[in-house]
């Protein structure tokens, strides 16, 4: 892991691993960067919360590589991604023939991390049982094997991650109060995207400047004002991760030279997709007129040339020249009357050649 000196007056921080990184200059997300790196240093548990995307697995990494375990396994478990049969088995191994299937012993995730450090991630999907045992190998260090009766004693700092708030999990009896109690020392709180907008532009960039490295393009034009008003103005569930698809999407899909000024937020947008209606909080599709004007001005049956994304293709065109000039070329009133963004417009009348039409 690379740990890069602060830059400028924004204080902006990078926290370098594997292909990943974690930016960010806005208070809320810089004050969260710094109560983990000070709890780096401490031999204690850390809880790590924040909704999906938020980077916690990459500030656990943080956390480990600042810590005197630096040199140790950083050992990653996912709790949700097993079936509960198989959690305890996975945290503190087994003995051959502990069950069907264990032909051999296996060490588990606890030994495996052995005087380094265990990230739990998803931590409020472990059974009751499991958090039992859990508790015991955090208060003791000892873990015994599925199948033996010998405990290990083993060394390890726990680091666990959930999105879920555990204090109310604890009060329907679904999460061990004494567990929580023991895996609190330290409790850093990642803030959502939405809360850290001054960090929008910056994460845009940079994905977007990645992206366009790894399609061979010689410059980067970056985003125009209104893609960048629209991120700004998106409530990014997925946060950071979702931000990444969407310019990385944006990136590769943009065959001109301008900045980028159409942002898909929805992959599934289309007015073909069954069954759904448009969320109140993602873009109109590109085209969206009613099924009954399609079947109005679609081409006749009878013209045999033209397969299916032809005739569409030059409905939409046809669709497009005809709202222009009942709106005497306005672009904006255009974009209104089909219930478009100025932005979705645009890129659907460069994708028609009509942009000289209305210059």
């Amino acid at each position: 892991m690379a740990h890069l000196p602060n830059v400028g007056k924004s204080r902006q921080i990078l926290a370098m691993e594997r292909t990943t990184q974690v930016i960010g200059q806005s208070s809320s997300f810089l004050d969260a960067l710094e109560r983990a790196s000070r709890a780096a240093a401490l031999d204690r548990p850390v809880l790590v919360i924040g909704e999906r995307g938020t980077g916690k697995e990459l500030v656990a990494e943080r956390l480990h590589r600042l810590s005197p375990r630096w040199d140790q396994p950083l050992v990653i478990m996912n709790c949700a991604a097993l079936p509960e049969t198989l959690i305890e088995a996975e945290l503190f191994g087994h003995e051959a023939g502990a069950f069907t299937g264990a032909t051999k012993a296996r060490a588990g995730r606890f030994e495996e991390a052995d005087r380094g450090t265990l990230f739990l991630d998803e931590l409020g999907t472990l059974s009751m049982g499991a958090q039992e045992r859990l508790l015991r190998a955090v208060e003791y260090g000892e873990v015994t094997r599925i199948g033996s009766s010998r405990p290990l004693q083993v060394d390890v700092r726990i680091v666990a991650a959930t999105n879920e708030h555990l204090p109310e999990k604890v009060e329907r009896n679904e999460f061990r109060a004494d567990l929580l109690d023991r895996l609190s020392f330290e409790v850093v709180t990642l803030p959502p995207l939405r809360a850290r907008r001054s960090d929008i532009p910056v994460l845009a960039d940079f994905f977007g400047r990645r992206m366009a490295a790894e399609l061979g393009w010689e410059s980067w034009s970056g985003f125009g004002p209104a893609a960048l008003d629209a991120m700004l103005e998106y409530r990014w569930p997925g946060n950071v991760r979702e931000l990444r698809n969407v310019v990385e999407r944006a990136v590769y899909r943009w065959d001109l030279t301008d900045p980028i000024d159409v942002i898909e937020f929805d992959p599934f947008a289309s007015p073909y997709r069954p069954g759904s209606t448009a969320s109140a909080n993602q873009p109109a599709p590109a085209v969206a007129a009613p099924p009954e004007a399609v079947n109005d001005a679609a081409p006749d049956d009878g013209d045999a040339s033209s397969d299916f994304k032809t005739r569409v293709a030059r409905f939409e065109k046809e669709l497009l020249t005809r709202a222009l000039s009942e709106n005497r070329f306005n672009q904006r009133a255009t974009a209104d009357a089909l219930g478009l963004s100025y932005d979705q417009l645009r890129h659907a009348l460069r994708r028609h050649d009509l942009i000289g039409a209305v210059a």
